[in-house]
């Protein structure tokens, strides 16, 4: 598949790029989409929730009373959780919830997600950007000559570049990830994937 380069105003350069076929046109593997992007979001839970259990609360540990003769059930410390403020049964402790990927698998969601956008048309090929600072109105502006200011846009670019990324991350439904950085995730997320020219050499690279 052959896409044609667009500058920064939105005009073609009048080249054009070929799409490496085990990327941008495989058959996609619905299954390894689901893995990665359940991968991807459960790596987003901190799992840091802590309730205190019985050994845990402030409290005295004497027996309150007598274990027999009372007429009452048996009661051991006021620490019991079926007290007020006793401790929590079975409360929830720290733990990753992160899902194991499989490397190959990974990559052939990502590959998926790639294909699934290129067939839908929703890959457009760009220029590598250079913003001498940040500048929110100009990328706004360059989204706009691109035809692609609806929608969330993913713009990849080959490598990390803080004055692009500072330009984009104030908007709400842009992202811009270097191509060591973007997941299954976020490209499925995306409505439109902005593709810089030398993000494909990078891709090339890692999936070789």
């Amino acid at each position: 598949m052959k896409l044609q380069v667009h500058s920064a105003t939105g005009s073609g350069t009048g080249r054009e790029v070929e799409l490496p076929e085990n990327i941008f046109g495989v058959e996609p593997n619905e299954h390894a989409v689901y893995l990665a992007v359940k991968s991807y979001l459960a790596a987003q839970r901190q799992g840091t929730h802590k309730a205190k259990e019985r050994g845990e609360v402030a409290g005295s540990t004497k027996k309150l009373h007598k274990q027999k003769g009372t007429g009452g059930s048996r009661k051991g410390d006021i620490k019991s959780p079926i007290f007020r403020s006793g401790g929590r049964i079975f409360g929830p402790r720290p733990r990753t919830y992160g899902v194991k990927l499989n490397k190959k698998v990974a990559q052939a969601a990502r590959a998926s997600a790639f294909s699934v956008k290129a067939s839908s048309g929703a890959i457009k090929l760009v220029e590598d950007l250079k913003f001498d600072a940040p500048k929110t109105k100009d990328y706004i502006k360059m989204l706009s000559d691109l035809g692609v200011d609806q929608g969330k846009v993913l713009l990849i670019t080959a490598e990390h570049d803080s004055h692009v990324y500072r330009s984009g991350r104030n908007i709400q439904n842009s992202a811009v990830l270097s191509a060591s950085q973007v997941s299954t995730y976020d490209i499925m997320k995306a409505s439109t994937v902005l593709v810089a020219e030398g993000a494909i050499d990078v891709l090339k690279k890692q999936f070789a």
